[in-house]
């Protein structure tokens, strides 16, 4: 399979490979999608998700990490995409986040799940989540889910 590589590397900056599984969950004409604000000043728009744990599954993580994140509660299904992206963390923490994106279904919200308090959830639509989601990636899976979205659900 290809992968397509996404961001730019700084040069002298070390990108240890970080596996990680993200969801798309549709809830009627939208999508969650996580607003991350930072201590320092800004934010960012993801897909729920992030790293493995260890013995952790792709599918495992993206569970998670949604309702860690989102406090949504999800059945993981279909991989939609896989996609590589450097990254560089807000604090100063660099990876290559090793992504792979599936469809999901929304079972429930779940606020206890809810640990991360710099995430927000946010539902937009996927038209609106592909002009402001911040990674490329992202975008790239999420058009990925669009194509296929018939079949996915």
């Amino acid at each position: 399979m290809n992968v397509p590589q996404f961001g730019q590397p700084e040069p002298g900056r070390s990108y240890p490979d970080r596996p990680a599984g993200f969801v798309i969950v549709p809830r009627g004409d939208e999508i969650a999608v996580v607003r991350v604000t930072f201590e320092s000043g800004g934010e960012r728009l993801d897909l729920p998700g992030g790293g493995l744990d260890p013995g952790e599954t792709a599918p495992q993580a993206a569970a998670r990490e949604c309702g860690e994140e989102a406090g949504l509660k999800v059945a993981v299904g279909a991989e939609v995409a896989r996609a590589d992206h450097y990254f560089t963390n807000e604090d100063g923490s660099s990876v290559n986040t090793r992504g792979t994106f599936f469809a999901a279904r929304l079972e429930g919200e779940a606020p206890e799940l809810k640990v991360e308090d710099d995430h927000t959830l946010e539902w937009m639509t996927p038209q609106e989540a592909l002009v402001r989601l911040d990674r490329e990636s992202h975008v790239w899976a999420l058009a990925a889910w669009l194509r296929r979205a018939r079949d996915l659900r």
